[in-house]
């Protein structure tokens, strides 16, 4: 066999997979250069965020409603604080003890 044929088939070959490897990246949508355009939600979208929403609903809603009374805020007993403390410290002494087995 004549080596400059084995070389040219060869190159055919390499020629032939790189198109196969181009088309199938080209199908996947990744590619070695960086994607075009912007990352997350597209400007001008309809889809607002929790916080954005939030403040339309605050804006949109009358100033009556505005003037009620928050909900008062739930406060921890010192003995519901000591139960929930024993409760974590039994918690952990079990977990100790399953871990020393």
């Amino acid at each position: 066999m004549d080596i400059n044929r084995i070389l040219s088939e060869l190159d055919a070959e390499i020629a032939r997979l790189q198109g196969i490897r181009a088309a199938l990246t080209g199908l996947n949508g990744s590619s070695a250069a960086p994607a075009k355009g912007r990352r997350g939600r597209p400007k001008g979208s309809k889809n607002l965020t929790k916080a954005v929403a939030s403040a339309a609903k605050a804006a949109a809603a009358p100033v009556a409603a505005k003037s009620t009374a928050k909900k008062a805020k739930r406060k921890l007993s010192p003995e519901g604080r000591k139960r929930i403390a024993d409760a974590m410290k039994k918690r952990w002494a079990d977990r100790r003890k399953q871990a020393a087995k």
